[in-house]
């Protein structure tokens, strides 16, 4: 089992760099919806993948989003050496088709309209290609919305190491996603540490980086 009291040295060592990340992703809410969208194709091209894969793609991407083509964006893509370019490029295209003709592309408006954080989520799970329930509540949480878990793999081991969860098997469906994230906020209240900063924290502690 892991140490508590050197994750709760490590918190202290890191407070001030998350808390400083947590602002950064405070601000994005108040940006353009064509900076919000470009947070979710962010969140579509790092699911299977990796933050830093992520990053690396949507900045190839940022000048032609709004208006490339499937074959362009499958392109820069390419160029960006993404794992994954056909299929993610089909899923931003669909995606970016969606939200002008349902929302006339005013995501924030839509977020804004929920009044429940499980409905807001549940609505990206649903009608966004590529996104499950972790890339929705990496998406929110990017965007400056608070209480969702990213249960990614390194956040799920160090879950396990602390004997949270019984398996450091990823959670396949809602229920076993909303049990994890449970546990998650209980283990967080335990530390009397704010969730949305021990999510940053067991990430950089497996990866040594406040980065997602």
């Amino acid at each position: 089992m892991a140490d508590i009291k050197e994750l709760l040295i490590l918190y202290n060592l890191r407070k001030s760099r998350i808390k400083s990340r947590l602002d950064d992703f405070s601000k994005v809410l108040n940006e353009s919806n064509e900076r919000i969208f470009e947070e979710l194709c962010f969140c579509i091209l790092t699911a299977n993948s990796s933050a830093k894969s992520g990053i690396k793609a949507v900045n190839f991407l940022k000048p032609i989003l709004l208006t490339a083509s499937k074959q362009e964006i499958q392109e820069a893509l390419k160029t960006a050496n993404y794992r994954f370019p056909n299929k993610r490029a089909e899923y931003i295209i669909e995606t970016r088709q969606f939200l002008k003709e349902t929302l006339n592309f005013n995501l924030k408006n839509k977020i804004y309209s929920f009044n429940n954080s499980e409905e807001l989520r549940d609505f990206f799970v649903t009608n966004i290609k590529g996104i499950g329930y972790k890339e929705a509540s990496h998406f929110l949480r990017n965007i400056g919305l608070k209480g969702y878990c990213i249960l990614d793999k390194h956040v799920i081991n160090a879950l396990h190491e602390f004997n949270i969860i019984n398996s450091n098997n990823t959670p396949k469906n809602k229920k076993q996603y909303l049990k994890t994230e449970s546990k998650m906020k209980e283990f967080a209240n335990s530390l009397n540490i704010n969730v949305d900063e021990l999510d940053l924290l067991l990430w950089s502690r497996k990866t040594g980086e406040i980065l997602k």
